[in-house]
């Protein structure tokens, strides 16, 4: 069965191309432009994912999540956001976004994203790299066939990196994984988790971190 996403953007060349592509990949597509419209068809349909800009009429995509939340509506949201403040990021994932593409952003990279997300997942949940193995349903990480034991910023950040290997990370959303979120502490938690654990970080100054 194909997959359904609401899609809530009020720009509307942006909204057509992302509509069109997402189509193109047979996912079925419901456009709205105004929160209230996204209220309106979260009540009538069900979706297997939610895209959401925020500053969008009537109510932001911000407000909308979260009453969709408090409504214990679990749905999987992705934020596309002209927004790049790190309290905007951050209240965003806080409020149970799965993830946040900032603008302006190539439209494959968000079909990219919710390929990963919707597409079946023909591996089981261990994740491999070079001689490190990692399990992300039951958190255990094994380097050279031997059970090692991290922190959990660290455990954190292992697994983001792992699950987009040979991506930009944008130090926003690893400032995430972060128990006091600044510059200094990223540098700190990203140069011992490369000594630990052997990761090949490359930094790449004033944007992230990639994993190669």
């Amino acid at each position: 069965m194909n997959k359904r996403i609401l899609l809530l953007e009020d720009d509307l060349l942006l909204a057509d191309t992302l509509k069109e592509l997402l189509e193109s990949e047979s996912y079925l597509v419901t456009l709205v432009k105004t929160g209230n419209e996204a209220i309106d068809k979260t009540y009538d349909e069900k979706f297997d994912l939610y895209v959401f800009d925020i500053n969008v009429p009537d109510i932001t995509g911000l407000e909308l999540l979260k009453s969709l939340r408090d409504a214990d509506d679990k749905t999987p949201t992705i934020f596309i956001s002209a927004l790049v403040d790190i309290n905007s990021i951050s209240k965003a994932f806080k409020i149970g976004a799965e993830d946040y593409i900032k603008k302006p952003f190539f439209p494959e990279e968000l079909l990219i994203r919710i390929n990963s997300k919707l597409l079946p997942k023909h591996n089981n949940s261990n994740i491999i790299y070079k001689n490190i193995e990692y399990d992300t349903a039951t958190k255990i990480l094994k380097i050279n066939g031997h059970i090692q034991s991290i922190g959990d910023v660290q455990e954190r950040l292992l697994e983001l990196f792992l699950r987009n290997q040979n991506q930009l990370l944008d130090k926003d959303i690893l400032l995430e994984c972060l128990d006091k979120p600044s510059p200094t502490a990223l540098r700190v938690a990203i140069t011992k988790l490369k000594q630990t654990i052997g990761l090949n970080i490359i930094n790449v100054r004033g944007v992230g971190y990639s994993l190669e």
